[in-house]
């Protein structure tokens, strides 16, 4: 099994209707903070985590869901949306950020029973609580729970530009705040896929426990 985190972007999506075992875990940034402006909420973001208070919630549920109509539509007839909350996704609450979770290893039945099926399961990253979510976050837990063999996650967002780094070094730098930004969560996350036995990659970086 595979899992892939993309934006939300529905470029190069297409080709991932014609894998097996394949789980997509996708975010919405732009599209949230677009959809914020227009509701008149300022964006705020602390270690990559985006601070969700009661009236941001259902306008980043709202934006999630479109995003997963749309890349849903562009994978596919194989394709299923998922939510989170309403499959199992579970976080431990962060309250100093709102209504925001970190993630846990996580076994939806609904993702089993959508691969077991021949499906692609496409998941919109909204913990229970409901709890708003960092994707890359969302997709490490998913990867780790459900025993993946490997975890990709797509981007262009500058950051790491070896071609492997070690878990322990990726976290030393890290706390030096050599890197900031939206590499951060991803780099974070696929340390976690990786500690937990699962193979990370961001673009063309492998990270190893």
């Amino acid at each position: 099994m595979i899992v892939v985190k993309v934006g939300g972007s529905v470029a190069g999506i297409a080709d991932l209707g014609e894998l097996d075992h394949v789980v997509v875990v996708h975010g919405a940034g732009p599209q949230i903070t677009a959809a914020m402006a227009r509701a008149g909420l300022t964006a705020t973001f602390v270690r990559g985590r985006r601070v969700t208070d009661a009236d941001a919630l259902p306008v980043v549920r709202a934006a999630l869901l479109e995003v997963n109509r749309e890349l849903c539509a562009a994978i596919g007839a194989r394709a299923i949306g998922l939510v989170g909350d309403e499959i199992g996704l579970r976080a431990t609450p962060v309250p100093e950020l709102g209504h925001v979770g970190a993630p846990v290893p996580s076994r939806p039945q609904a993702i089993l029973d959508a691969l077991d099926a021949g499906l692609v399961p496409v998941v919109a990253p909204i913990a229970e609580g409901p709890l708003n979510v960092n994707a890359d976050e969302a997709a490490a837990a998913l990867a780790v729970g459900l025993g993946a063999e490997r975890i990709i996650f797509h981007t262009d967002v500058p950051g790491v530009v070896l071609p492997r780094i070690e878990a322990d070094e990726a976290d030393r730098l890290l706390g030096e705040e050599v890197f900031e930004g939206g590499i951060v969560p991803k780099l974070q996350a696929a340390i976690h896929a990786a500690r937990g036995g699962v193979r990370a990659e961001i673009g063309m970086t492998e990270v190893v426990a």
